[in-house]
């Protein structure tokens, strides 16, 4: 008899069964991985990128929501540079972010500095200050700014206190912006934490030593401090100049939907919801929105070139 031995598997043979079933468990985790994203996906094409699709199309169109869209090429662009009331709502919204901006900033750090100490109670603090920066951009809010600053009001009878009689803020064009920009000082919660996390990062090592070679506060925190944050400090410029920019809820509210007094208020997106929304303008206001949206990304591109200037990261320092 002869005994006929079975051929050896050879290792290549056992090394091509596992790597199919490797690709086949990945094919299945990646499917899974897609179901779990589909209603994400789903809203992002449906509820993002078709409408700014669309509004792409439309910025270019004359169209007004009961008509089809009539192709006018550049024109909404053309009237709009030429419309003065655009002009104004331009030079308001560069206004309240130029001061509206570094102000937030500023008080954020400055209460993150002090927060930054350990003291008793130091949680209810943190909580405390950050409470308005989840209830600053709700419509109610904007009606109690609204009574607040206006004639006869806290701050009228405030300030006539210290013998500034200006009458409300609300109604007088010189002063209803500012009454903006102290809405949105007052929600400085959300980088005073950013700040927060960002202190905590810092070395106290850096600060013994700079006090052992008798180095102030002021230089420590122009020293130390502000290079080692720098990061932070970067985005929440780029963070707060970028919200800035959309500001519409509380514009809106304050003025009475308004705008103004004299459009004193005529933040940018006030005046795209006004011709888009009340006046059936939407070609438009499309091209207001993609116009902004230019803006917007030439800050933030100026903003990433200049961080090389004055953003220090540890990594590169190492």
């Amino acid at each position: 008899m002869t005994l006929v031995k079975e051929a050896p598997v050879r290792p290549a043979q056992k090394r091509s069964a596992a790597p199919a079933a490797g690709r086949r468990g990945r094919r299945r985790e990646n499917l899974a991985g897609y179901l779990f994203m589909s209603p994400w996906i789903a809203g992002f094409l449906l509820l993002t990128a078709g409408p700014m699709i669309a509004s792409l199309y439309y910025a270019f169109t004359s169209y007004n929501l009961f008509t089809p869209p009539k192709w006018v090429g550049l024109d909404n662009f053309t009237t709009m540079f030429q419309d003065p009331r655009w002009q104004k709502s331009v030079e308001v919204t560069l206004k309240y972010v130029v001061v509206a901006t570094p102000l937030k900033l500023l008080l954020a750090l400055g209460v993150a500095l002090l927060l930054a100490q350990k003291r008793r109670g130091q949680a209810l603090y943190r909580a405390a200050f950050y409470m308005p920066s989840l209830i600053g951009a709700s419509v109610s809010v904007g009606f109690v700014w609204r009574a607040l600053f206006s004639d006869d009001a806290v701050v009228d009878r405030t300030q006539k206190i210290f013998g500034l009689d200006v009458g409300g803020w609300i109604g007088n064009p010189d002063y209803v912006l500012y009454s903006l920009v102290a809405l949105s000082i007052w929600q400085f919660g959300a980088p005073m934490v950013i700040f927060l996390a960002g202190l905590k990062q810092v070395p106290q090592e850096l600060y013994e030593a700079a006090e052992v070679d008798g180095a102030g506060p002021l230089r420590r925190f122009w020293n130390i401090t502000l290079p080692m944050i720098s990061p932070v400090l970067f985005f929440n410029v780029l963070l707060e100049s970028i919200h800035a920019f959309q500001v519409f809820g509380s514009a809106y509210v304050v003025s009475d939907t308004r705008c103004g007094p004299a459009d004193a208020t005529l933040v940018y997106t006030c005046y795209l919801y006004q011709k888009g929304f009340k006046e059936a303008q939407m070609g438009f206001a499309s091209a207001m929105a993609w116009t902004l949206v230019i803006a917007v990304a030439l800050v933030t591109a100026v903003l990433f070139w200049s961080q090389k200037k004055w953003v220090h990261y540890e990594e590169a320092a190492k």
